[in-house]
């Protein structure tokens, strides 16, 4: 079992290419470049947006956990996929917010009236990173450095 203070970091590069797009190049060779944008009026919608890519990274952590929990309890499923709906909204100061995720995981198993289907249900949601994160609210420290 991990100790509480274990922990471990890595380092992702986010890079302006033109206008409001970005390529995002992750921390192992292995893993290919993102492109990242914003849709009309300000960016060109080459690629998803902060908003989307967050709502991916929710549907996926989920699924994942759900999906881990059906293998260590040794149940099987056919299908395993999320709809994530995020909900974006003014705030009070009339900046744009997610105020709200909604997501529906759609799985299809032979197990679902089972004691350890019930049970990887009820627990699941504990051990996705994101999600359990996003709920908290997340500190987030942010230095400028200008180059010269």
């Amino acid at each position: 079992m991990a100790k509480q203070n274990d922990s471990h970091s890595f380092t992702i590069l986010v890079e302006r290419m033109h206008d409001y797009e970005f390529r995002v190049q992750f921390d192992k060779d292995q893993y290919a470049e993102l492109i990242m944008d914003e849709p009309p009026p300000v960016g060109h919608d080459k690629g998803p947006n902060a908003t989307r890519v967050l709502a991916a990274a929710i549907g996926n952590c989920l699924s994942a956990s759900l999906m881990f929990c059906l293998q260590r309890s040794k149940l099987e499923a056919d299908t395993v996929r999320a709809e994530v709906s995020p909900r974006v909204a003014r705030n009070e100061e009339g900046r744009w917010r997610v105020e709200h995720i909604d997501v529906k995981i759609i799985i299809n198993t032979k197990e679902e009236d089972s004691k350890r289907f019930q049970r990887c249900l009820d627990i699941f949601e504990n051990y996705c990173i994101i999600t359990s994160s996003v709920r908290q609210g997340i500190p987030v420290d942010v230095t400028i450095h200008q180059e010269k």
